[in-house]
């Protein structure tokens, strides 16, 4: 059988969304390649004849960009659709992300480094970020862009779905917050045109004034990447113990509530957390004490390994504090 597009070919490029916890901030790296104008994942082509596998490629090139040292690396998501990049058109060229979640230790000092930045993630996604209280980004500008957009569709049945995904997405009419949303959340508006990358190929209308408020845009489909990330991240947090792949080896336990709140965009009830955890058998206490925290001494903790052989999904089932 003749292969009809037989000059059309597929480019495969590797993106890691790169997480660290300093304090109470999530941060993600972000490096600026040559020639571009907006922020970027770490990424790079898969070269099969270097690459013995998608993973080792993306460890190459990180640590070719980012001189990071990686720990915990989980496999995303293949995105593919036209359009969803911000480079130049190519006839039978089509362009394939595969993008990863990748966790290194908290990182202390200077955000700049020779190689890029790090950034805090709710930089670019404003809206999720809900430990003081609602963001107002929500009720000021992103509800009223959104229904104005939902109420624009000249189908009464898409107008009523559209309504239904905007109170999905960000807890409206009775219906909870679901910070795992994250992927979702952004889709949504960048289906509304209230991000800027939906201005790229024309696909979408584009709101520039409301854009601009929106967070930091990031090159090709990068913040959709991140999102994804994000949702992931959160999810995970409840049913595996991936919090301590970016702690230190001894840590407070305030200071693991104050990553996991940072992670999760929510305020977390003090005791419930503290009983959880141990209750959970999660850590083990060191017998050191930390005199680091302005305050009385409080207990050092280290991540309790033989928990991963005596439970199924040993996470962090928190609630957000009321």
């Amino acid at each position: 059988m003749t292969d009809p597009h037989p000059d059309s070919r597929i480019v495969i490029s590797l993106n890691a969304a790169i997480v660290t916890v300093d304090v109470d901030e999530a941060a993600i790296f972000v490096v600026r390649p040559v020639g571009a104008t907006d922020r970027s994942l770490p990424y790079g082509p898969f070269e099969p004849e270097n690459h013995l596998t998608l993973e080792r490629g993306l460890r190459a090139w990180v640590s070719e960009q980012t001189q990071l040292s990686l720990g915990y690396v989980e496999q995303l998501y293949t995105f593919g659709d036209q359009g969803r990049h911000s480079l130049p058109d190519q006839p039978g060229v089509a362009h394939v992300s595969v993008g990863y979640l990748a966790l290194t230790r908290r990182q202390t000092g200077n955000k700049q480094t020779p190689q890029g930045r790090w950034y805090n993630w709710y930089d670019f996604f404003p809206w999720e970020d809900w430990r003081q209280h609602k963001p107002a980004i929500i009720d000021d500008i992103i509800v009223p862009a959104l229904e104005a957009w939902a109420d624009n569709s000249p189908n009464p049945n898409r107008q009523h779905r559209a309504h239904q995904r905007i109170n999905l997405c960000f807890g409206l009419s009775g219906l909870a917050w679901d910070e795992e949303k994250t992927l979702e959340r952004y889709e949504l508006l960048y289906e509304a045109g209230l991000v800027a990358e939906a201005a790229r190929k024309g696909r979408h209308q584009h709101n520039a004034q409301l854009a601009q408020h929106m967070g930091q845009q990031m090159n090709h489909d990068h913040r959709r990447i991140l999102a994804t990330a994000m949702g992931r991240l959160r999810g995970k947090l409840k049913y595996r113990p991936v919090i301590f792949e970016l702690m230190p080896p001894e840590f407070t336990l305030f200071e693991l509530q104050r990553s996991v709140e940072a992670i999760s965009g929510r305020h977390l009830h003090k005791q419930n957390f503290r009983r959880l955890v141990e209750k959970g058998g999660l850590v083990e206490a060191t017998g050191t004490m930390s005199t680091t925290t302005g305050g009385r001494p409080a207990s050092l903790f280290s991540f309790r390994r033989e928990v991963l052989q005596e439970r199924p999904a040993p996470g962090l089932r928190v609630s957000a504090r009321r």
